[in-house]
């Protein structure tokens, strides 16, 4: 037999970082697809298994002759007109003036808040912004990140003042705040007060000192018109100064484009590292994109972003009926209707309940620290195009159950401690 090999302390270091996770219920691990009913994952509009959408792709993908590799970086051998008239595309779509395609949503905001935001600046944050705002906001020469609270349109007012009374190139009109939030928050499911926040932002810096940067990854396809995304809802083309709409979610794709001015295209092709050091995206990516594109300009998604909506509002009224039953005592559920397909139903515990309700046949899945600040571990359950009411009812009667079930255990524990102390009299 083989001697055991001796651990490195590189080995120990690195184990000892899943021992941590493994502890507190945190570890992370890969999951294969199931055939349980799909409360999980981000396929808002079921467009993934399509076949409207699967036929016009395999109709794009035969249209063109182009190698399957892009071949490299867009700025070396992986451009194409193909690729160039899609950004204009997209961009005309969501009322742009230019758009500029980025491998994932990841890459668009790393590179976006690594280069953008130049030294003097100050990058200004809702508390929930994604980590890939994190990772570019640690590579930025933004003199200060500073966040506020989420969603908090009065704390987002003491921050901004804050930075006038820091900076005197802020004051004179010689530095820039960048305002970075999210359309739709992913772990919660609420939208982002868009419209104050721009007005906001107007009224408090000097003129053309303030830019609100706009993460709409999961509200494209499912907001505004034909799914344009909140910005479009609201009218703020104009007024926001980059929008980021990502392909991966609601339209059953990959990657991201960054929207923008002319200016600001040109100014991440040349800064944008995850852009300029990647290959670009394949022709049967792009393809995809613009299958998925198509069927949002003839208004095919239309339908089914409203069904969307009918279920958002069942299962609404559906966990609020069950609440005034049994589940109030262990379960946290949204006090108003979302506007997103993204429900947050909080729990001390949220992996045992995962556990239950995916032998059930319905994947959901728990969400835990660090994903998610501490004291608000939940079960994330997100809706489809492609769920019926009747699945919604399913899952909110296993809930009753599952919550019936922790109230009976709480009582025979809370009896036991009664007899314990009665004892000890």
């Amino acid at each position: 037999m083989g001697t055991k090999a001796i651990a490195t302390p590189l080995e120990i270091a690195l184990q000892q970082h899943l021992d941590r996770r493994r502890a507190s219920h945190t570890l992370r691990t890969l999951t294969l697809p199931s055939q349980q009913i799909d409360f999980s994952s981000n396929d808002f509009l079921s467009l993934s298994s399509s076949p409207t959408l699967r036929a016009a792709f395999l109709q794009e993908l035969a249209s063109a002759q182009l190698p399957l590799g892009s071949g490299g970086s867009r700025l070396l051998d992986g451009n194409s007109k193909y690729a160039e008239d899609l950004e204009r595309l997209i961009a005309e779509f969501h009322g742009a003036e230019a758009g500029l395609l980025f491998n994932s949503g990841f890459d668009a905001n790393a590179g976006f808040f690594a280069c953008v935001p130049q030294k003097g600046d100050f990058v200004v944050y809702d508390a929930l912004i994604h980590a890939s705002v994190h990772d570019g906001m640690r590579l930025s020469r933004a003199t200060k990140r500073v966040s506020f609270k989420h969603n908090s349109v009065a704390d987002l007012r003491r921050v901004l003042e804050l930075c006038l009374e820091e900076s005197g190139l802020l004051r004179e009109g010689k530095s820039h705040v960048f305002v970075a939030v999210e359309a739709i928050y992913s772990m919660d499911g609420d939208l982002a007060p868009l419209k104050e926040i721009v007005e906001l932002v107007e009224a408090v810096l000097p003129p053309g000192c303030g830019y609100v940067a706009v993460d709409e990854a999961h509200s494209t396809g499912v907001i505004g018109p034909q799914g344009r995304g909140l910005v479009s809802e609201l009218g703020l083309e104009q007024r926001v100064f980059a929008r980021l709409h990502t392909f991966g979610k609601a339209l059953a794709c990959n990657g991201a484009i960054i929207l923008g001015s002319p200016l600001l295209r040109h100014y991440l092709i040349n800064y944008a590292r995850p852009l300029i050091y990647s290959t670009f995206m394949s022709y049967p990516a792009l393809a995809a994109v613009r299958a998925s594109y198509s069927l949002l300009q003839q208004g095919h998604t239309v339908q089914l972003a409203s069904h969307l909506q009918f279920l958002i509002k069942t299962l609404f009224a559906e966990l609020h009926a069950a609440q005034d039953k049994n589940l109030k005592t262990t379960l946290t559920i949204p006090s108003t209707c979302p506007n997103s397909p993204i429900f947050s139903i909080q729990v001390a515990e949220p992996k045992p309940l995962a556990k239950v309700l995916q032998a059930q046949g319905f994947m959901i899945r728990a969400v835990v620290p660090p994903t998610v600040p501490e004291g608000t571990s939940r079960v994330r359950v997100c809706l489809h195009a492609g769920n019926t009411e009747k699945e919604i009812k399913q899952l909110v009667k296993e809930l009753g159950i599952w919550a019936a079930s922790q109230t009976c255990v709480l009582a025979e524990t809370k009896e036991r401690g009664c007899t314990a102390v009665q004892a000890r009299l």
